[in-house]
């Protein structure tokens, strides 16, 4: 199976199970999060398609959250609040529009998925958004989880060299680390 054929199976896959666990995801995500939390901004991401909803509703995280804004420079996180009005960034994709956080001001990022690898490679929508922030030095250094559903998790599929495994995943079932990794 190529890699278009793999986005199609394991989104279609991935629809069918948010249509029954979405609710649950959620939930499980707000448990975790007591458990990781450390200092800085919480990156979350806005949803698309069938992505879990993780701002409705927004998690409570003592440095504050961040979403993701799509440019011609490419992918960066800038604060957010609640009550702040989003606009539409380089993708249409709704986003806050103050000054770019360096990736030393992030705790944790929390990203989608379609699928996820036992060793932490994650297959995404094909964009390479978050594959292109990854790769950049300071950014590898922060913790990254996909949340997905179980069903999705512990695929085994090929990855390029630019792709930069994530340290584990959160799904209805829980946390779950990478081959030893923690935050």
């Amino acid at each position: 199976m190529n890699k278009a054929q793999a986005r199609r199976h394991w989104r279609q896959q991935r629809r069918q199970a948010m249509d029954t666990i979405g609710p649950s995801l959620t939930e499980q995500v707000q448990a975790c999060l007591v458990e990781l939390h450390r200092p800085g901004q919480l990156g979350l991401f806005w949803p698309l398609g069938s992505e879990p909803d993780l701002l409705n509703p927004a998690p409570t995280w003592e440095g504050g959250l961040a979403l993701p804004r799509c440019d011609t420079g490419g992918l960066v996180y800038a604060s957010w609040r609640i009550d702040e009005p989003l606009s539409a960034d380089g993708c249409g994709i709704p986003a806050p529009q103050g000054p770019p956080l360096s990736a030393e001001a992030i705790g944790l990022l929390l990203i989608p998925a379609l699928a996820m690898s036992p060793a932490g490679q994650r297959l995404g929508s094909g964009g390479g958004w978050y594959d292109r922030l990854r790769v950049q030095s300071p950014w590898r250094q922060v913790p990254t989880l996909a949340v997905l559903p179980e069903c999705c998790c512990g695929i085994d599929f090929a990855c390029e060299p630019w792709d930069v495994p994530l340290q584990g995943w959160i799904s209805e079932s829980g946390l779950h680390w990478c081959h030893g990794a923690h935050c």
